[in-house]
């Protein structure tokens, strides 16, 4: 028997108890596992200090590291979401719609635990325990198979994790973590019908991908983030400078980082030659078009001969490309807020997207025709977190429509059932 099985096995027990379990103690779990992290956050560095050289030694870019790494700081904030999970409703037993029928029946609608919530996710170790106290608070048991890059990390979080969880009387398997790197373990889980209730994949397109078209299990897609900032001739430019910025340069390694910047062709030679520098400052190298070529050329011949080498052209392939690195596309379109929509739909990944403008007309006809999770006006692609969205930790990012889309949090991890009380009814 293979360990993916196994490991979900000893989930499925654990999700029986799991469901019973009232939001007291849950709460109490939550507090115990924050409490662990911090106490073993020495351990926890350690490990994660070996998968990271050894990602280094591989040659793995900095961004990627970046999410692969944790520091005390980092380890804080993986405790302080869970003690904020504790303060959130609990998403399970809620009566969600009752009514009486003519016939006497009383039929309530409630919330119920999913049962098993199989992750596969790849660099970022905090997901271990954001996906852990999700799981806890709203009666889940979970399977986590993290990446093979921070499996060192992984496996100490867990550990941690499942020590707590069992000193509060609730079952340590309620996590459960695949220690094998070997990706079959994966694939196995993908088709463990019966065992495992959902499955939720994070990461890169291509793991994403694979988890779509083989699992035979639930899958709730978390998608890529080609994620665009279009500043519409009636931005604020020092506004749009800033938001571009922030949501590229704030952290490149995530799925809400700003990929793709659209410009209108009306306000392009006034507005680019700021944004080109600061991108460039930044150390970010710009893919552009012809319209954007020219303004690097401009802006060099104006004494800033450093920005040459921010510069590429760009390709078919970098208007739909997620960099997760310090890399942007800009094109400069003709067709106002109409070309922005379609542009974002053909080449965008239902993430989030972002518009700068004071034209409210403009605004209300970028954010009903764009398809996304997350569509914005004057705020930075930044905060599509769950977090930020006063949801608590999150999973992920949700891109698909059916049964969540956008941040991945509590409520998403519950289903419904209906109880029906009667006094003796039958039907005629």
């Amino acid at each position: 028997m293979s360990e993916a099985q196994v490991a979900a096995q000893r989930a499925k027990v654990a999700s029986a108890a799991m469901a019973k379990a009232s939001t007291e103690l849950k709460n109490k779990a939550l507090f115990a596992m924050a409490a662990a992290l911090r106490k073993e956050a020495a351990l926890i560095c350690a490990e994660n200090a070996v998968d990271c050289a050894e990602a280094r030694k591989a040659g793995t870019k900095d961004s990627l590291i970046d999410r692969l790494f944790l520091d005390e700081g980092r380890i804080e904030g993986m405790a302080s979401a869970l003690e904020s999970l504790a303060s959130l409703d609990d998403p399970a037993g809620k009566t969600l719609e009752q009514r009486t029928l003519e016939n006497g029946l009383l039929i309530r609608k409630v919330s119920v635990p999913l049962g098993v919530v199989a992750m596969v996710y790849e660099a970022r170790p905090n997901v271990t325990a954001d996906a852990a106290g999700i799981c806890v608070k709203s009666g889940n048991a979970c399977v986590l198979r993290g990446g093979s890059m921070a499996v060192h990390s992984n496996l100490a979080i867990a550990q941690v994790l499942r020590v707590a969880i069992e000193s509060v009387g609730l079952p340590a398997d309620a996590v459960v973590a695949i220690e094998s790197t070997d990706r079959a373990e994966t694939d196995t889980l993908l088709r463990l019908r019966g065992l495992v209730d959902v499955l939720i994949p994070r990461g890169g397109a291509g793991l994403i991908q694979h988890c779509v078209e083989h699992a035979i299990v639930p899958v709730i897609e978390t998608g890529v983030g080609n994620c665009h900032v279009y500043v519409h001739e009636s931005a604020d430019f020092a506004m749009a400078r800033k938001i571009i910025l922030n949501a590229k340069t704030q952290r490149t390694g995530v799925c809400n980082a700003c990929e793709s910047v659209l410009v209108d062709a009306s306000i392009a030679q006034e507005f680019l030659p700021g944004l080109l520098l600061d991108l460039a400052q930044a150390n970010v190298l710009i893919h552009g078009d012809e319209v954007v070529r020219a303004a690097v050329q401009a802006t060099v011949a104006e004494g800033h001969a450093e920005l040459s080498q921010f510069f590429v052209a760009a390709t078919e392939e970098d208007w739909g490309r997620e960099y997760l690195a310090l890399e942007i596309s800009i094109r400069v379109i003709e067709g106002g807020v109409d070309e922005a929509v379609s542009h974002i739909n053909r080449y965008g990944t239902n993430h989030s997207e972002c518009i700068v403008a004071s034209n409210k007309e403009a605004i209300a006809v970028f954010q009903q025709g764009v398809d996304a999770a997350a569509v914005y006006a004057n705020a930075s692609t930044r905060f599509t977190d769950g977090g930020e969205f006063g949801l608590g930790a999150e999973i992920g990012i949700s891109t698909q429509k059916l049964h969540v889309r956008g941040p991945f949090a509590l409520e998403a991890l519950t289903s419904t059932k209906y109880l029906v009380n009667g006094t003796g009814q039958v039907r005629e």
